[in-house]
């Protein structure tokens, strides 16, 4: 073409247009592009762009006229000219009125350019080797490719964040309806945890619709605030008296008896400090020395987890209880009930004993029997848990708490 022209046949020109129209007169790569991954880029950013679906709609079947599949890869003429008739036809009968518009927007935000003829209609002509076009010129798809794809890769990891804390937001808000229904149950007495059931019913229902970023993250504050509150008076934090005398050193009283639970030294990881529990030999029966031990405040390294959560999502360990189950020591008989059903070997209990403390490795027992048939070795499971235990790196409490969300689920 002996001279391209710049501003559009009987259409206003302004700043906008001419800051694409100079955009356009740098060298295209000599690759090109291929055009389905720029229409794919591009719809990826759109919004970015301030381009609607049926912009992309209108741009998609314009690039279609272009027969290759490279935009500029062979340097040929990248002006594409079909009538208004048939770009609608192209678009399922779209009005022209309509598809005008639309083009109109895209030619605004630089996506495509206008090569108006003299007379503003849209033809090809030849003289000689030389081809003329008149129409829209898809240069600039080629020219702000990488453009695009910057932006769209900026808009798929806001999209990533969204989801994710769309997601979080929704595992909380399900966590914190499971924390308020258990304490109606187990402190009824407390009038907090309606106003923790009406925060996870507005959540839900504000989940429902199209929440921007900042509601997601002023929801997650409020919910994280609720649920660290409700944990607090579930699971209160522990706190350890430190005695100055001998007789109150902190030592768990054991018997001779090897089948007992209490046989075993084991190392108290669930409370977040190192206690270890020698042997003493002691004439009381289990019973006295469990009266002894709750009379004396002593706890002995209980594992991180109420023992009524724990009956409350495992109740399949209540089965194997005569009488049912008050104290950690009954959870502890129950579970070596159920432990050689389960077919863990007693070298296996033992591990677990050692390892993570009888109260504890009870809990898993229980817990890995509400999902025993999900569980290919038990005694293998065990053993893997107690080595993390070993480690410090294991705490039955998340456990637990997914077993109460599966159940409320």
């Amino acid at each position: 073409m002996g001279y391209t022209p710049v501003t559009p046949f009987r259409r206003t020109m302004d700043a906008v247009l001419l800051k694409h129209q100079a955009h356009a007169e740098k060298e295209l790569p000599p690759s090109g592009a291929n055009k389905w991954e720029v229409l794919r880029e591009l719809a990826a950013a759109r919004e970015a762009l301030a381009l609607s679906d049926r912009d992309m709609t209108v741009l998609q079947a314009l690039v279609s006229f272009y027969q290759g599949t490279i935009l500029g890869g062979n340097n040929a003429s990248l002006v594409v000219h079909p009538s208004n008739k048939s770009i609608c036809e192209r678009l399922n009968g779209m009005p022209s009125s309509t598809m005008r518009r639309h083009l109109a927007r895209l030619v605004h935000a630089g996506i495509v350019l206008r090569r108006d003829s003299p007379n503003g209609k849209r033809y090809a002509r030849r003289y000689g080797d030389e081809k003329v076009a008149f129409g829209f010129d898809l240069s600039p798809l080629v020219a702000r490719f990488e453009e695009f794809c910057t932006v769209a890769e900026v808009a798929r990891e806001a999209e990533t964040r969204f989801k994710r804390l769309r997601e979080t937001v929704s595992l909380m808000r399900r966590d914190l309806a499971g924390l308020a229904e258990y304490g109606k149950s187990a402190r009824p007495e407390l009038a907090v945890w309606d106003r923790f059931s009406d925060l996870a019913v507005r959540t839900a229902r504000n989940l429902r619709r199209k929440l921007s970023i900042e509601d997601l993250a002023n929801s997650e504050v409020s919910l994280g605030m609720a649920l660290e509150e409700a944990r607090d008076i579930l699971d209160p934090p522990e706190t350890t008296n430190m005695s100055t005398s001998e007789s109150h050193n902190e030592q768990h009283y054991q018997n001779s008896n090897k089948d007992s639970y209490e046989s075993e030294p084991c190392l108290r990881k669930a409370t977040g400090t190192d206690v270890v529990t020698k042997s003493q030999s002691n004439s009381q029966d289990d019973g006295e020395k469990q009266k002894d031990a709750e009379d004396a405040g002593v706890d002995g390294g209980l594992p991180n987890v109420p023992l009524g959560l724990v009956l409350a999502s495992c109740r399949e360990i209540l089965t194997y209880a005569d009488g049912g189950i008050r104290h950690w020591h009954e959870l502890v008989r129950a579970a070596a009930i159920v432990r050689p059903m389960m077919g863990i070997s007693p070298s296996a209990w033992d591990e677990a004993k050692r390892d993570m403390g009888p109260e504890e490795a009870s809990v898993v027992i229980a817990a890995m029997l509400e999902r025993f048939s999900d569980i290919r070795s038990p005694g293998g499971y065990l053993r893997n848990l107690s080595s993390k235990a070993a480690l410090g790196e294991f705490s039955c409490g998340p456990m637990v708490m997914a077993l109460m969300r599966r159940a409320a689920a």
